[in-house]
């Protein structure tokens, strides 16, 4: 009996992947993030090798996510389409521009303009994945499952932040950029296959007759008046200002001209990140009711940023490489409380709306990786590191007091 009250502790993490459409939509999840990490790898090192210029690393990086203010009504179209069928669309467009780009690159036409074009014209299609898959989490789970099924969603994306760079780093070096973009487009046709099977248990019982501008304007108000949800969307402002461009458009430039390694050892410290993230999201998937989420989303936050003003004094890939698995915990965490925060605290039929704000604030990346890469060009990665995750502490206990409810969340 208690060998096997053991084993039911042990696999309760994962006991909902049993659920058949709820696995469906963590595959989905996680075979299009891992495509969407082995592009950002392959996308970066194949701009800082053709010019040599760390600013243009991190405008491509924020022009993924550029036309992010459409989020809006990426959100809205969630809340009145089916989202399974929506997810599976996406997915699909997302496996044609990969298909693009290859297509370029084999014919030798390939230029950094084509990159810079395709690559936003997939961040306007990107914009959709977030609010249609993670509200499809509420739609095919019970209530009180939400929790586990947002850290195992969490659990998805850090795996993804492992095996995409680390093994596009590796194809990247055997089979140059062609080798990755062709594992970035298989990847997005898998997750469209995965969607396209997805059968929701739930479905929002409004049913939007009116205008999307009606239905944008209906969630904002809604917003508004739920003061753990604006402040968990100010979170997310402040994650992207300054926390997302570490690990992403800083990450690179300091492998090539600090720590000397090549697209391999780019895969490692990403893998390393990955790693931590992946330990934190299991940790917080093993437990049943989680309490706090408020205080554990800021002390989640401080560490986060606390933890890049060490890495921006180390020299070493090893010392390097232990402090990004600090990172990498303290980033997950933070994505499953706020993603907890959300899911239970909005009504259904305002989840694909609240969730699409919640990609609209990814959009302060555009200008946090842009300034993240022009700080590095101007003054170095050390020192870029330094000014952003200082900013990032100082933003959130800004916030901290003004929100006495998120406080207490």
């Amino acid at each position: 009996m208690r060998i096997n009250h053991t084993l039911r502790q042990a696999a309760y993490p994962v006991a909902i992947l049993a659920q058949r459409n709820f696995a469906l939509v963590w595959s989905s999840v996680w075979m299009f993030q891992t495509g969407n990490q082995m592009e950002a790898l392959v996308l970066a090192w194949y701009v800082l090798e053709v010019t040599g210029d760390p600013f243009l690393v991190g405008l491509i990086a924020s022009a993924r996510m550029g036309l992010n203010f459409l989020a809006l009504f990426s959100g809205a179209i969630a809340d009145r389409l089916p989202r399974h069928r929506l997810l599976a669309g996406i997915e699909l467009v997302m496996t044609v521009l990969g298909i693009s780009i290859l297509a370029l690159m084999l014919s030798g036409m390939l230029e950094v303009w084509h990159l810079f074009a395709i690559t936003l014209g997939a961040g306007l299609v990107r914009i959709f994945q977030m609010p249609s898959a993670q509200a499809l989490i509420g739609d095919t789970l019970p209530e009180d499952k939400i929790s586990n099924g947002a850290a195992l969603s969490s659990m998805a994306q850090n795996l993804s932040t492992i095996i995409g760079p680390f093994v596009g780093g590796i194809l990247y070096k055997a089979w140059g950029p062609e080798g990755g973009y062709t594992a970035v487009a298989l990847l997005y046709f898998s997750s469209s296959i995965c969607a396209f099977w997805v059968r929701p248990v739930r479905v929002s019982a409004a049913r939007h007759t009116g205008s999307v501008l009606r239905t944008v304007a209906e969630g904002l108000r809604y917003v508004r008046g739920q003061q753990i949800l604006w402040a968990t969307l100010a979170i997310a402002v402040i994650i992207n200002l300054t926390g997302w461009p570490f690990h992403t458009a800083l990450l690179a430039i300091f492998a090539g001209n600090v720590l000397q390694t090549g697209p391999d050892g780019l895969g490692l410290l990403t893998a390393s990140f990955g790693i931590g993230a992946l330990a934190g999201s299991i940790a917080w998937a093993s437990f049943r009711n989680l309490r706090h989420i408020g205080k554990l989303m800021i002390l989640s936050v401080v560490i986060w940023h606390g933890s890049m003003l060490v890495f921006a004094l180390s020299s070493s890939l090893y010392l390097s490489l232990a402090t990004l698995l600090v990172t990498g915990m303290a980033f997950s965490s933070t994505q499953v409380m706020m993603l907890t925060a959300m899911l239970r605290t909005t009504q259904a039929e305002y989840r694909g709306r609240v969730l699409g704000l919640r990609v609209l604030a990814i959009y302060a990346y555009a200008f946090g990786g842009a300034g993240a890469g022009a700080l590095a060009g101007v003054w170095g990665a050390p020192l870029a590191a330094t000014i952003i995750g200082t900013a990032g502490i100082v933003m959130t206990f800004a916030l901290v007091v003004f929100t006495p409810q998120l406080r207490r969340a």
